[in-house]
């Protein structure tokens, strides 16, 4: 039976991504310059490299530009609408039905910790979580496994007891490849990503309870150690 559950944070708690999105469109629209979606969404959930400024500037090769500009600018769009987002539907839940249920829960993320915990205090969730495992923990993030797999180590279960809950390609990556069994719930933006071999898909937490999602995922891995 599955004895722990480690959530996602960015997308999948808070869908911080799809905010990103809308600025971002915004900005390029500003230059009435078609965003460039597929460019950026195949980067998300991990720290690439990639920022949208270089695709920005590329396309006004012949305009002088202000990236710092751009930036501040960003930055006050977000705080202003971030603070504004609730969880996504059925997040709370789920966090409430695996405690009833007596599973360990944990959050694996590539975001920094003061980012998640910031957020998560509030939404006035973060109390949920036994272990958070953040950029700051790692030398790499996802795709790479290393925070799952720390999180399962705080968490003192096996990589096949445990369940993942993620939106991103990158971040089910990093969960299958710890070990973990891997739940996809993309949201408006990263729904268009191609995902690895997953157990399950659902569209939003609140397609079927956690409890009926736990019975049909402990059944299956019953099954496959028989």
């Amino acid at each position: 039976m599955y004895k722990a559950v480690i959530f996602d944070f960015d997308g999948l708690i808070l869908d911080t991504e799809t905010l990103h999105v809308e600025i971002y469109q915004e900005m390029f629209n500003d230059h009435e310059i078609e965003f460039p979606y597929l460019e950026w969404i195949k980067n998300i959930g991990s720290k690439s490299k990639f920022s949208i400024f270089d695709l920005l500037e590329r396309e006004l090769v012949s305009e002088k530009v202000d990236r710092d500009l751009w930036i501040v600018q960003n930055q006050q769009k977000f705080s202003e609408r971030v603070s504004t987002l609730k969880a996504r539907p059925g997040v709370i839940e789920y966090l409430n039905a695996a405690k009833a249920k007596g599973l360990r829960i944990g959050l694996a993320s590539s975001s920094t910790n003061k980012w998640v915990t910031n957020h998560l205090s509030n939404l006035h969730l973060i109390d949920y979580f036994e272990t958070i495992r953040t950029a700051d923990d790692v030398e790499f993030v996802k795709p790479d496994p290393t925070l799952y797999k720390l999180a399962i180590e705080d968490l003192g279960v096996l990589p096949s007891e445990c369940l993942a809950f993620e939106d991103s390609a990158n971040g089910a990556l990093a969960a299958v490849e710890a070990g973990l069994t891997c739940i996809i719930v993309p949201n408006h933006t990263t729904r268009h990503l191609e995902f690895p071999s997953v157990k399950q898909r659902l569209n939003s937490m609140n397609d079927v309870s956690f409890h009926q999602l736990l019975e049909v995922m402990n059944l299956h891995r019953d099954e496959e150690t028989i």
